[in-house]
């Protein structure tokens, strides 16, 4: 029973908000500085001021943040990471099927190379989990932790007791279902997706691009990394604050006190840690919300 609700939450199918969350907003951000740190990752650079790292989720663009980006420069230098293989990122040789644990280890370099003095780190859904993993792994880089519509074990969204073990067959066979569609089965996968992952219509076309662009391999590998991945006994280890930003909307069909519930079981063993609900929204919070989003990075940056 509780499955089936977690699914009606999402749509129909918690595939939804794995597989194809793609974004690009319908603007562009002004010309940027661009440090092709390694083939991982690309990062452009806005602003002066104190250091925030923002890292897209899977498929998507780093134009996710223009809007939180336009306030940001202001008073922060901003980092703003692409995966390779997402959106507009040309895709590497990846033999290992690894996505996400190389990326948090590239971003760890970035970090020390650049010389930046413990920055924010701002993630959304596959980004919130690269900054939880961040936040684990190299605790002594990273001040504060912003994880945005995201759990650090996917998999308990389909299975509320799962483990990495009980995963394993749900997550190759989702790997190996999109490695075997078409281009005209993932567009029409990318279109029917998008409607249930953002309410705001104007932004959708953009998206369901920027996902059809992303390196099929590359995304296939993401779902079954982010699926096999359960950060819960690492959470320990994060020294750094964290807020986690979720959205919640009537449309999910069950009660905001369920997924309070969610979150915060989720978590549990997490040291430090602060939830902010933002209502009216789907998955991607920081374009149905703008605003009240931009408002909570503000609350969260003063603190």
């Amino acid at each position: 029973m509780y499955t089936a609700t977690i699914r009606t939450m999402i749509g129909g199918t918690f595939f939804l908000m794995l597989a194809l969350v793609s974004t690009s907003a319908a603007q562009s951000l002004p010309t940027p500085a661009e440090h092709p740190n390694s083939q991982r990752i690309s990062v452009q650079t806005q602003g002066s001021g104190t250091d925030v790292i923002l890292i897209p989720g899977l498929a998507s663009s780093r134009d996710v943040w223009t809007g939180l980006a336009a306030d940001l420069r202001k008073s922060h230098r901003i980092h703003l990471v692409e995966l390779a293989g997402f959106a507009s990122t040309p895709a590497i040789s990846n033999p290992d099927g690894k996505v996400i644990a190389p990326a948090v280890d590239t971003i760890a370099e970035y970090i020390r190379t650049r010389h930046l003095k413990a920055p924010v780190i701002i993630g959304h859904s596959l980004g919130g989990e690269i900054a939880l993993m961040l936040g684990a792994r190299h605790p002594d880089l990273v001040s504060r932790l912003m994880i945005v519509d995201a759990l650090p074990f996917y998999t308990l969204m389909i299975d509320p007791t799962a483990t990495r073990e009980t995963a394993t067959q749900p997550a190759t066979r989702m790997r190996d279902w999109l490695l075997s569609q078409s281009p005209e089965q993932r567009a029409e996968f990318q279109t029917t997706s998008i409607a249930r992952l953002v309410k705001t219509d104007a932004v959708r076309p953009a998206l369901v691009a920027a996902g059809i662009n992303s390196d099929p391999k590359t995304v296939a590998d993401a779902v079954y990394e982010l699926m096999m991945t359960d950060l819960r006994p690492e959470l320990g280890h994060i020294k750094a604050p964290i807020e986690v930003v979720y959205a919640y909307d009537p449309l999910f069909g069950i009660p905001a006190a369920s997924v309070d519930s969610m979150y915060r079981q989720a978590y549990a063993s997490a040291k430090e840690i602060h939830f902010t609900r933002i209502d009216d929204s789907f998955h991607f919070v920081m374009l149905d919300q703008p605003e009240r989003f931009s408002g909570a990075v503000a609350t969260f940056l003063k603190e």
